[in-house]
């Protein structure tokens, strides 16, 4: 399947900004991710890559893509709702949680306006990584009512990110 997958992983995420095909081969292998998809006419034309924390009850959406010639269409959104009810529905989950770049690029931006509209909320706190040179926000999609990031507005929310990162380059799984 990811074979008919990773085009639109590339097209939206280079080599260079992704993960590599062997880290996504182990990912899936140690059950660590799983992969949504949405076709049209028998084409992939979107693509997800989730993990569920089990314990926090939080699914953290690694990646997200859409092919360039359907942006804009509301896919996206179509595709943010759709992993929304699975978390619920599947996964037991509050809250759905990604991280965006923090440099101020349009680019980036444009993503986080995305988010936005898609209902996740910015966090303030801007999170280093020691091995990549950019820098990141935590947003977050409330799927409960009682569900919010503590009180270190998105310090929190990294640690589940951090701890997917983790095991996906180093091994283990989220439960």
């Amino acid at each position: 399947m990811w074979r008919k997958v990773e085009p639109v992983y590339r097209e939206a995420f280079p080599e260079h900004r992704g993960k590599s095909i062997g880290v996504i081969r182990r990912m899936f292998e140690r059950k660590l991710s799983e992969l949504h998809t949405w076709s049209e006419a028998g084409k992939i034309v979107a693509m997800a890559l989730t993990s569920t924390d089990r314990h926090a009850h939080v699914l953290v959406l690694d990646y997200l893509a859409v092919r360039a010639n359907r942006r804009g269409s509301g896919l996206g959104r179509h595709c943010v709702e759709a992993i929304s009810q699975w978390a619920v529905t599947t996964q037991c989950c509050s809250a759905l949680i990604i991280e965006v770049e923090a440099e101020l690029t349009e680019e980036n931006a444009e993503r986080i306006r995305f988010w936005r509209k898609t209902g996740f909320q910015l966090t303030s706190y801007v999170h280093p990584y020691i091995w990549v040179p950019e820098t990141y926000h935590a947003m977050y999609l409330p799927l409960e009512p009682s569900f919010t990031p503590g009180e270190e507005d998105g310090r929190s929310l990294f640690k589940f990110i951090t701890n997917y990162h983790e095991k996906a380059y180093r091994g283990g799984d989220m439960e």
